[in-house]
């Protein structure tokens, strides 16, 4: 799961750097424009890896992620008597 969401992440900011280098590397020498655009789209890339990355599962316990042993104990025997 965390593996899954790092690499999107990484894909998407990726992509970001890409455009921004191709965008002034090379496009700007066609069409300043198109650089210009692709920039814009570059921008927006970053705060939606952003919500890619930090998004959870159902099953993932974002509310206890203190690792502490007791505590996973406590929540297995809550979720068997959820389950019912």
């Amino acid at each position: 799961m965390y593996a899954r969401r790092r690499r999107s992440y990484f894909i998407l900011m990726g992509a970001c750097l890409t455009l921004f280098v191709t965008a002034w590397a090379v496009v700007r020498l066609w069409s300043v424009a198109a650089a210009i655009a692709m920039c814009v789209v570059a921008a927006a890339i970053p705060p939606v890896a952003a919500i890619v990355a930090n998004r959870r599962g159902p099953e993932d316990r974002w509310w206890d992620e203190s690792g502490d042993p007791e505590s996973d104990r406590w929540w297995r025997e809550l979720d068997r008597h959820g389950r019912g």
